[in-house]
């Protein structure tokens, strides 16, 4: 029998595998991980490793603990301009609805971004992503909906692949036209709608240049017949879905993305109770944005005991963007998880690894486990429910994406 060969083995770790049958965190103390190429040969403790194995590189973790790449599963990142002007006014009282119908809010993002030029917007856009990335993102979904045009849509969609290429990490687009009203078509929605559906979803999956479409589905933003429109149309040229729902009302937002078959169904805060049975049918993932609640100052919560006891998968993500949640840590969003929504840390960590994959349609990653994907993030902590206890600072300590090891501190 030929003995193991890896091209690198990490070993001296703690593993948080986040499998679900494997006891909390999915724990295997003392462990090892074996990389093959792109993915993950070999999981278990050290002293378990196959007699003989080696490794082209073999690395040690010194005691840290590793667990998947973490998954930023909903973000806005690529943008022009700032809205710090916004957040004053609403320090003042105005509410994130009045700023909006007054021509701030998304438009006013809308109009930087549609003048900024490729490059300068890849600019403005890369510190954002390379934080995530520093603090153990290997995978980031980045949004448009800052162009409301077609050709300002695919700017932003370019923009977001190229920054995936050049920082190392792995971009999954998601067109968001249906994010506001451009002011060329105030007054008529639903002939922005037309258009969305008939020249921008087909010019963007022509293109090639996004994963899914999603729609912000509310009362400053679309109904839900406008949204099942984008939704079908979608459908039609081989995009998946997903949904801004219910996040400020109750638009029944859950149950129109449960019934589209939506990879997931972020915000919430006002999904009512026959959705989230509709989401645990469909298998619908809840995406829970702990920076928007607190930017806005929101005192309604997602009702996270009745998506746990619906058996709802529950993502937790960072929902960067320049108006509700200029946010650009994740693990501060673990923490927030826990502290605003009640999530234990083990849920909160499966809700930026396992549950987070699976909003995206991610089945190759989330999960330390053979034949996953080699996504790896190594933590200097204790425990891992210290990524849920710590507020701010940066515990993370090397990364390996897609079997290469992209930083090892020391």
């Amino acid at each position: 029998m030929t003995a193991a060969h890896f091209d690198l083995l990490l070993v001296d770790a703690h593993l948080a595998t986040m499998r679900q049958s494997a006891g909390p965190y999915g724990t295997v103390r003392d462990g090892a991980v074996g990389v093959r190429g792109k993915c993950i040969a070999w999981v278990g403790r050290r002293a378990d490793l196959p007699r003989g194995a080696s490794a082209a590189q073999t690395l040690s973790c010194e005691g840290h603990w590793l667990t998947p790449g973490l998954v930023d599963c909903h973000t806005h990142l690529v943008y022009a301009g700032n809205r710090a002007g916004e957040f004053e006014r609403r320090q003042q009282g105005a509410s994130y609805a009045q700023i909006a119908r007054e021509g701030g809010g998304i438009a006013s993002t809308v109009r930087a971004t549609r003048a900024a030029p490729e490059t300068e917007l890849a600019a403005q856009s890369a510190p954002r992503l390379a934080s995530l990335a520093a603090e153990g993102v290997t995978t980031v979904e980045i949004k448009s909906g800052y162009g409301l045009d077609t050709a300002a849509e695919a700017k932003q969609l370019r923009v977001a692949r190229e920054l995936g290429a050049e920082l190392d990490v792995d971009v999954r687009t998601t067109l968001l036209a249906a994010h506001a009203l451009p002011p060329e078509y105030a007054g008529r929605a639903d002939d922005y709608i037309e258009y969305v559906c008939r020249d921008t979803i087909p010019a963007i999956a022509r293109a090639g240049l996004a994963d899914a479409v999603d729609v912000f589905c509310e009362t400053i933003g679309f109904s839900g017949a406008q949204t099942r429109r984008v939704f079908a149309a979608a459908r039609e040229h081989g995009l998946r879905v997903k949904l801004h729902a219910d996040q400020l009302s109750d638009m029944d937002g859950a149950r129109i993305a449960a019934q589209a078959s939506a990879l997931s169904a972020d915000h919430l805060e006002y999904a009512n109770e026959g959705g989230i049975a509709a989401m645990a049918k469909a298998g619908t993932v809840a995406v829970l944005l702990p920076g928007a609640f607190y930017a806005l100052r929101e005192t309604r919560a997602p009702p996270v005991a009745a998506l746990r006891s619906a058996g709802v998968p529950i993502a937790v993500s960072t929902d960067c963007n320049p108006g509700t949640s200029p946010v650009t840590s994740l693990v501060l969003m673990v923490n927030m998880a826990c502290t605003l929504f009640g999530l234990t840390p083990e849920e909160a960590l499966a809700g930026v690894t396992r549950h987070a994959a699976r909003a995206l349609g991610l089945s190759d990653r989330g999960v330390i486990d053979a034949g996953m994907r080699a996504d790896l993030a190594r933590f200097a902590v204790v425990e891992p429910a210290e990524l849920g206890y710590r507020v701010g600072g940066n515990a993370s300590s090397g990364v390996v994406r897609a079997g290469r090891v992209r930083y090892w501190g020391s």
